[in-house]
């Protein structure tokens, strides 16, 4: 859904958080935004309704008339589009039902025009990067570095594809050298990691934005969704590929992602001191041998431990040890065993994802609370006393077993 003025910045981001996607509610008599979960919409004008079909069958544009059939289009879902659309910079944004689905109707798009060849830099999040290297929706994928991006274009090349910072190893990419280096080849800036509150790619030169939606723009672990901000010719295909594939984002997620939006930037912001912190005490710990964080902040560290990581991952107990990243809670995984299993070990290691390597999501906990797990954790004295208490109680019981006592 395009805004009513994409060019035009006359508002403060965090204003624009609150605002965007909103604006007619007062017009209407409501505070906050209705849900709509209608799959389907009555008409009774059926020549007025087909020849809308026909023009988004010809064009992919949504008008401003009434709604027809949730796969085409939802109202909730449209002001979540429209509010992300105004925060990246973009006259449009059109969302999924996943990160990857919203990476998928991108290629499928270039695909379609025979441009099936991509020009990428690692790392990506691992499934990006498997979706491009297994080649299975017949793409074919030049793994570059940023300064060999000019020379690996060719005729049939559809897109370049970026993640600054990268997921898991945080690395920065200098996006505007990039987007140079594209030529007339659309960039494609995965900006999931640092949201539109560090960092908006067009103004780099990117012509599509993706995001998961499911990490910061939720923001509380309990939504899934993909979205790409881009200009309105692009989003007319994209609209026409997810109409035509389903990967449809509910409306339901789609309310909950609006009102995720409208506390992104306290939350980044705050997550990202909190980040910091902890980066530069684990930079002047002895059992951490390398420490990764942006230049642009963020609330995302990736650390190599000295010991094993494995180690750390059993041994926290405030901290969440799970998959994701950018909810309230803090969460750390080892990216060799998970996000970036499926990517093969040799390519892995050679774009900095080492066994060793931990990336942490943080939260908006307390610093000295999640320092306090960290430090027990690196130590193993969490593990050391679970593993102490459990053979206390094995003892307990067999003696109780012996002697006929019950608890």
């Amino acid at each position: 859904m395009a805004t009513d003025d994409f060019s035009a910045v006359s508002r403060a981001l965090a204003t624009e958080a609150v605002h965007a996607g909103r604006e007619d509610l007062a017009g209407l008599g409501l505070h906050a935004p209705p849900l709509d979960l209608s799959t389907t919409y009555p008409s009774y004008d059926s020549r007025d309704e087909a020849a809308r079909i026909d023009a988004f069958a010809t064009t992919g544009a949504l008008d401003d008339g009434p709604p027809v059939y949730a796969r085409l289009s939802n109202p909730t879902v449209a002001r979540f589009e429209t509010a992300l659309a105004k925060l990246e910079g973009t006259e449009s944004a059109v969302s999924f039902a996943s990160g990857m689905a919203a990476l998928t109707a991108v290629l499928l798009v270039r695909a379609s025009l025979g441009l099936r060849h991509v020009v990428a830099v690692r790392p990506l999040y691992g499934c990006s990067d498997h979706l491009l290297n297994a080649g299975l929706l017949g793409t074919e994928v030049t793994w570059v570095d940023p300064a060999g991006i000019a020379d690996a274009i060719r005729p049939d090349t559809g897109l370049v594809l970026v993640e600054s910072p990268a997921n898991p190893t945080l690395r920065e990419l200098d996006l505007r050298a990039i987007a140079h280096s594209c030529g007339s080849v659309p960039l494609l800036a995965d900006n999931t990691f640092a949201t539109p509150v560090l960092q908006r790619p067009v103004e780099s030169g990117a012509r599509l934005v993706l995001h998961s939606a499911t990490k910061y723009l939720g923001g509380h672990g309990d939504v899934m969704g993909g979205i790409v901000a881009c200009d309105e010719e692009f989003a007319r295909k994209l609209r026409q590929v997810r109409f035509t594939t389903g990967g449809v984002l509910h409306p339901f997620a789609g309310y909950l992602l609006l009102r995720g939006l409208a506390t992104l930037p306290v939350r980044v912001r705050a997550a990202s001191a909190t980040a910091a912190e902890l980066a530069a005490r684990l930079s002047a710990d002895p059992r951490i041998s390398a420490v990764h964080y942006p230049r642009i902040g963020g609330a995302m560290v990736a650390f190599e431990t000295a010991g094993d990581p494995h180690e750390v991952i059993g041994s926290v107990r405030l901290i969440t040890p799970a998959v994701s990243l950018g909810s309230v809670d803090t969460l750390i995984q080892h990216p060799a065993s998970i996000s970036h299993r499926i990517v093969d070990a040799g390519d892995r290691r050679s774009s900095g994802v080492s066994d060793r390597l931990l990336r942490m999501s943080v939260g908006l906990e307390d610093v000295e609370d999640l320092w306090t797990d960290l430090d027990q954790a690196l130590s193993g004295r969490q593990g050391r006393q679970d593993q102490a208490l459990s053979g206390r109680q094995g003892r307990q019981e067999r003696a109780g077993r012996r002697t006929g006592a019950v608890s």
